[in-house]
């Protein structure tokens, strides 16, 4: 099967998104996507589409949301490196490593590992003028006349753990907001501030058009928690909370990006108001569907639960619409589902693979 074959559909995927996150019946699963470059453009080669042309091929596979986007327009803050790349805003270091089915970009040079207390207190981050929302308006138009639900934020916004890591070093950074470390947590605020006044700004000039707000924060590793209740409590949830509380005052629903071990939390994030979670690794410690849908099920959206590290990359077309098709029962148990991959799709996935995924979620009632 080289082909996405579409089931008929009665909703908007606005309206769609809207009744998962009221737990209501859906003419079908929600539908998201992320995927590696790579891994994208195979899929598109077999699909016959052009893979620049994103809001084209997410529509014809059926996918529900997708971001709100914005340019960067501000001075150049960070300087360039050779061989490497660069992250316009907190200025995280990556290079290519290859591999045999292409490659990855992989963190690097970390700007603040071992350097004085000054350099940390005084990283320099954005400004949020530095950032074109009158360009973010139009394209949230454009999607909105395209019929997509629209996200603001994504996996990196209300960021604290991964993204310090990503510029100290994950050890030392969780050395850092463990000991509660001034100059860390200074950056840490002043990034935050940052994301929290754009995130506003965006939700202000569009109004009425975004569908829900989509955080960031990897709490687990595949066995245990990266760290204590009484840590989240103390340093990461009272910065959580300002983003859920922003979301709240414009009517959205929120969801939060968690890797990993991270149902420890959810009870946690319940009682501040999160809606959903995303990524739901089901080889991780307590992160099966099963065992989700029994502790969570009809209090929060799950999004995700398809592994990318299991049949969908190394099983058959069979195993892999046998496992979406199990994940989907049980995650349905209590509708709230947007049926996505845990990461995104590596580039050692068969395409047919992953139509077989999307194939098995548009037959799937």
């Amino acid at each position: 099967m080289d082909r996405i074959i579409r089931s008929r559909e009665t909703l908007t995927s606005k309206e769609r998104i809207a009744r998962t996150f009221a737990f209501e019946e859906v003419d079908r699963v929600a539908l998201g996507y992320d995927t590696n470059p790579i891994a994208h453009q195979n899929l598109c080669k077999v699909l016959n589409l052009d893979p620049k042309d994103r809001f084209t091929f997410l529509k014809h596979i059926g996918v529900d949301h997708t971001g709100a986007r914005i340019p960067y327009i501000g001075p150049k803050i960070y300087a360039d490196i050779p061989d490497r790349s660069r992250n316009t805003e907190f200025g995280a270091i990556t290079k290519y490593v290859k591999n045999p089915y292409g490659g990855y970009w992989d963190y690097c040079d970390f700007p603040l590992l071992d350097v004085d207390d000054e350099v940390i207190y005084n990283y320099p981050y954005p400004d949020p003028d530095d950032f074109d929302y009158e360009a973010c308006k139009q394209n949230v138009d454009y999607l909105c006349e395209q019929g997509f639900a629209i996200h603001v934020g994504g996996p990196g916004l209300g960021d604290i753990l991964n993204t310090t890591g990503m510029i100290m070093g994950v050890e030392q950074a969780l050395i850092n907001i463990c000991t509660e470390h001034e100059p860390t947590i200074h950056t840490i605020d002043k990034r935050l501030d940052m994301q929290l006044k754009r995130t506003e700004r965006i939700l202000e000039i569009n109004k009425g058009k975004i569908d829900f707000m989509w955080l960031g924060e990897d709490l687990g590793t595949q066995h245990t928690p990266m760290i204590s209740m009484d840590l989240y409590r103390k340093v990461l949830k009272p910065r959580h909370q300002k983003f859920i509380d922003l979301a709240k005052a414009y009517g959205l629903p929120v969801i939060i990006h968690t890797c990993g071990s991270s149902s420890w939390v959810y009870e946690e994030f319940i009682s501040m108001g999160m809606n959903g979670v995303d990524t739901l690794q089901p080889e991780a410690a307590n992160m099966s569907p099963s065992y989700l849908v029994d502790h969570f099920g009809g209090r929060l959206v799950f999004r995700g639960s398809i592994s990318t590290a299991g049949p969908l990359a190394y099983g058959t077309k069979e195993e892999t619409e046998k496992i979406c098709k199990e994940t989907l029962e049980i995650m349905s148990k209590y509708r709230g589902y947007i049926f996505a991959p845990t990461h995104e799709i590596q580039d050692n996935t068969p395409p047919e693979n992953t139509i077989a995924m999307y194939n098995t979620a548009h037959s799937f009632r």
